[in-house]
């Protein structure tokens, strides 16, 4: 996977439900990823695994520009009491950074936000340190600060 090909105008970008085939570009993707822990294989691949079985209650989608994997998002379900119903989380948004600031990350979100409809999610949720503003142009609103303990 290039970081530094540029993206053009012409690219074609397909957002689809993430296959098998993808975990390898998929963990790839995760040093773009700025968090406190190392990406472990064996853990990614039973985790990935069980996401495109669908064996866990997730959508995940991958964006593929001219074939190749550029990005990925990865969004959990759950019911929840006080929502009525099901609630999402977008948990992880990854866009290379060859391809960011190409509508890539929005179409990603408008997918996940269009399959949380077709399953009748009551709303869906992100966090984000850094890129609130990139979410408040898509229509998203703070609502909460988020506190994280980590347990080893």
């Amino acid at each position: 996977m290039s970081t530094t090909e540029a993206i053009s105008p012409t690219s074609q970008v397909q957002i689809r439900p993430a296959l098998a085939s993808d975990a390898d570009a998929v963990f790839s993707l995760l040093n773009e990823l700025d968090v406190s822990y190392l990406p472990d294989r064996e853990a990614f691949d039973v985790t990935f695994d069980s996401f495109v079985e669908g064996e866990s209650n997730a959508l995940l989608f991958v964006a593929e520009i001219d074939g190749v994997v550029r990005g990925y998002a990865l969004t959990t379900v759950t019911r929840l009491l006080y929502t009525n119903g099901s609630s999402a989380q977008l948990q992880e948004l990854v866009v290379e950074s060859s391809a960011q600031g190409a509508g890539v990350g929005s179409l990603l979100v408008e997918t996940t936000e269009r399959a949380c409809r077709e399953r009748g999610v009551r709303q869906l949720t992100v966090a984000s340190r850094r890129a609130s503003g990139f979410y408040e142009r898509l229509g998203y609103g703070s609502t909460a600060d988020y506190l994280k303990r980590s347990f080893d």
